[in-house]
């Protein structure tokens, strides 16, 4: 014969009764009960960042702008959760369209988030980045005298911009260096070829993907083309496709270019 129990449980909210029946019923309402007081718990939370919102709004020095707080509110939110992931308004989300279209202004670096200062991720080829030496995990800490420390990845980004012909310094940290290094880059317009190629030994075609954009997949069937003319099949080996140092092929990375 199956015997009922009771059980009685708190929450912050208040208490609640629930009937529990032996397993699998009674499971399930424990199950349940979790999960509720997991949603008051959440929503507790909700209520303390409400009460903040209003107190910065009603007792901060000068009066803030409510949009700002919220969108603060929303980047501290989406950088907790990794050094690549940032939300991105509307004036981001246009630079980023920018940015995938395969040409922009600025110096040809794919750049994130480390420790509060800049690191490039990978200078573009034929930039006025790659032709000044920079490298992949140089550490850009200073633009235009300006100390990185402190700017958000997007300020710092639009600070490397500008007007094409127009000059920037940045001050960079390298590993294996003693003193920090200086550079001056001249801004052009940056144009990216996403892949390049060439054959190796007369039987092998190489393949370099150095960014995704709208025009890889174009880009890649040509290489695969030219390849295929140069070396006839029955002596074509394979391909060699270098991914190195390619932001698009590392998970959920939004690398914004300067």
């Amino acid at each position: 014969m199956r015997k009922n129990v009771l059980f009685l449980l708190g929450s912050l909210t208040g208490a609640a009764l629930t009937l529990l029946v032996t397993a699998p019923q009674g499971e399930y309402w424990i199950a349940k009960a979790k999960a509720a007081a997991t949603a008051a718990d959440t929503y507790s939370q909700l209520n303390l960042f409400g009460e903040v919102f209003e107190r910065v709004r009603s007792d901060y020095v000068e009066k803030p702008d409510d949009s700002s707080l919220v969108e603060g509110a929303i980047n501290g939110m989406v950088t907790s959760l990794d050094p690549h992931s940032r939300y991105m308004n509307d004036k981001a989300w246009r630079e980023m369209q920018e940015t995938t279209s395969g040409e922009f202004g600025g110096l040809g670096i794919e750049v994130t988030m480390e420790d509060g200062l800049v690191k490039v991720v990978s200078p573009i080829d034929d930039t006025p980045a790659s032709r000044a030496g920079l490298m992949s995990g140089d550490l850009i800490t200073q633009i235009d005298d300006e100390q990185v420390q402190g700017l958000s990845l997007e300020q710092a980004v639009n600070k490397m911009k500008g007007a094409v012909n127009t000059k920037t310094h940045l001050k960079i940290l390298r590993k294996g260096k003693d003193a920090p290094i200086d550079v001056v880059l001249t801004r052009e317009i940056i144009r990216v070829r996403p892949v390049r190629f060439h054959t190796e030994g007369g039987d092998i075609g190489y393949i370099r993907i150095t960014s995704f954009n709208e025009q890889t997949t174009d880009g890649l069937h040509k290489a695969v083309n030219e390849i295929n003319k140069e070396i006839p099949q029955d002596k074509l080996v394979g391909y060699v496709v270098d991914l190195r140092n390619n932001p698009g092929a590392r998970r959920g990375r939004l690398d914004p270019r300067s």
